[in-house]
C-alpha cells in the first residue's frame, strides 16, 4: 500500500524485454533504500514492483506482460525520469490517499495550461474508467496522489500546485503525454458491492447496499 506523496524522482538505468515480460534497473536518486529488503515493493511511477536485486543506488524489478499492457512501460526507453514511492509502513503519515499500485489503464494529456504559479492539466482515461473519477475525488497519476477539481463527461482537470511538480515528474508533462491511473479504491469496491446481488446464482447471497444506504451513511451528496 502507497499513498501517493513521492519521495524521488529515479530514471531507468535499463530496460530489458523478455519475451512480453520487462526487467526494469532503476536508479532511484534520493529515495533512501537503507530499509528496503529483498522482495519489498515500490512504486514506480504508480505501479507497484517488488524488488528483485538491490543496489546502494537502486533496484531491478520484473513487470509481468499483464501490467506491461495496462501501463506506459511498453513504451518507456531508458533514460525515462520515474516517480517513487516506498510501501507505507504502520507509522507512515497518509498524507495523500490509499493507493495500492494496481495500475487501471492509461490516460491521455489532452492539454496544459498555467493558472498563476499552478498548472492546470486536462485527462482524458478510458472511458470505461470515467464512472470511477468524482468531483473532488482522489486519484492517482504516475503514482501521484490528486484531487479532481472538474470532470466533462469522462475527461477531467487537475491542479498541480508548485511543490507537487517540483518534486515529481508531472512538471514535465505536456499535451499527447500518456499517464498511468489508478482510480479510488473505494470506487471500485463500491461498485462491485452494488452490482454483486444481480450476479448471483440461485440461493447465494445478495448485496444489501443500495444508493439509499450508500446516501445515509455519508458516501453520496
Amino acid at each position: 500500500m502507497f499513498t501517493g506523496i513521492i519521495e524521488s524522482v529515479g530514471h531507468l538505468r535499463k530496460v530489458e524485454r523478455r519475451g512480453d515480460d520487462i526487467r526494469l534497473t532503476v536508479a532511484s536518486g534520493k529515495l533512501d533504500l537503507s530499509d528496503v529488503k529483498l522482495g519489498d515493493s515500490i512504486a514506480t511511477n504508480g505501479v507497484c514492483l517488488t524488488v528483485v536485486e538491490l543496489m546502494s543506488d537502486g533496484y531491478v524489478a520484473d513487470i509481468s506482460a499483464e501490467t506491461v499492457s495496462l501501463t506506459g512501460f511498453s513504451h518507456y526507453q531508458v533514460g525515462k525520469a520515474v516517480n517513487l514511492e516506498k510501501a507505507v509502513t504502520p507509522t507512515t503519515r497518509l498524507g495523500g490517499h490509499m493507493v495500492s499500485g494496481h495500475v487501471d489503464g492509461i490516460a491521455q494529456v489532452e492539454d496544459r495550461q498555467l493558472r498563476g504559479q499552478a498548472i492546470e492539466f486536462w485527462l482524458s482515461p478510458p472511458q470505461e474508467l470515467g464512472r470511477y473519477i468524482a468531483h473532488k475525488g482522489s486519484i492517482t497519476i504516475d503514482g501521484v496522489s490528486l484531487t479532481v477539481n472538474e470532470v466533462q463527461g469522462h475527461k477531467f482537470r487537475l491542479t498541480i500546485v508548485p511543490h507537487t511538480a517540483g518534486e515529481t515528474t508531472l512538471v514535465d508533462l505536456k499535451a499527447g503525454d500518456s499517464v498511468n491511473i489508478e482510480v479510488d479504491l473505494i470506487a471500485r469496491h463500491l461498485e462491485r458491492l452494488m452490482s454483486y446481488g444481480s450476479q448471483q446464482a440461485d440461493g447465494a447471497p445478495k448485496s444489501e447496499v443500495t444508493m439509499e444506504l450508500l446516501a445515509r451513511s455519508g458516501f453520496l451528496r
